[in-house]
């Protein structure tokens, strides 16, 4: 799976996606993440990414020559916009992405969007293209959404956690209670103890406890 992302703020994916899992994806080849600067494909000496929007308003639009230009040098599968009013994404959503695609570029925006026209111009290169939400609440850019579904994607690739049961929906379900030692935690004279069935070695209560308590 390769992943490439369109932002004006590259440095902001150093950390997360360079460490742990998604580190050890990228190192062993299962996945491959490209941060793709948006001013390098700026068609002025000042590499302006953004203007002002037509018919007045507050805050800046991305322009859309330079992501045509990014746009034109790649060949996904998919291209993802990132909107407070598209289609929800859910786990269900990362694990059909992760079987149906190889190549996903999604464009991270910033401050009040980008230019509309994208659409059309997507349309007409014959790509395909999602508008997506990661949740009922507006962010300041596209950058949060990008690695979340890098990583929620990548999960879902063979290889990526190791083994397929590694996914918690498929241990589980999902938000099921886990406990580790100490066996009992003592804090200000207070006792807080792991649930007697998980001490039980009994297999069949301990999947049903779990069945019982998931979310």
């Amino acid at each position: 799976m390769r992943f490439d992302i369109i932002t004006i703020f590259p440095k902001i994916f150093d950390s997360y996606l360079n460490e742990s899992i998604l580190k050890r994806a990228q190192k062993s080849k299962k996945i491959k993440i490209n941060i793709i600067n948006l001013r390098d494909f700026a068609i002025d000496k000042h590499k302006t990414t953004d203007e002002k929007p037509y018919g007045g308003g507050p805050g800046m639009v991305f322009k859309i020559e330079p992501l045509v230009k990014a746009l034109s040098k790649l060949s996904p599968d998919l291209v993802i916009l990132f909107s407070a009013s598209g289609k929800q994404f859910d786990s269900k959503m990362a694990s059909d992405h992760a079987k149906k695609y190889n190549h996903i570029v999604m464009i991270a925006g910033h401050y009040e969007g980008i230019d509309e026209r994208i659409k059309k111009v997507t349309k007409n290169l014959k790509l395909e293209i999602s508008e997506l939400s990661i949740g009922p609440y507006i962010l300041t850019g596209g950058e949060l959404p990008a690695m979340i579904v890098v990583d929620a994607v990548s999960r879902h690739i063979p290889g990526v956690l190791g083994k397929s049961e590694s996914l918690e929906e498929k241990r589980y379900g999902v938000g099921v209670p886990m406990y580790t030692r100490p066996e009992v935690f003592v804090y200000k004279n207070k006792k807080y103890p792991v649930p007697k069935v998980l001490l039980s070695g009994n297999h069949e209560k301990i999947a049903a406890w779990r069945k019982q308590h998931q979310k």
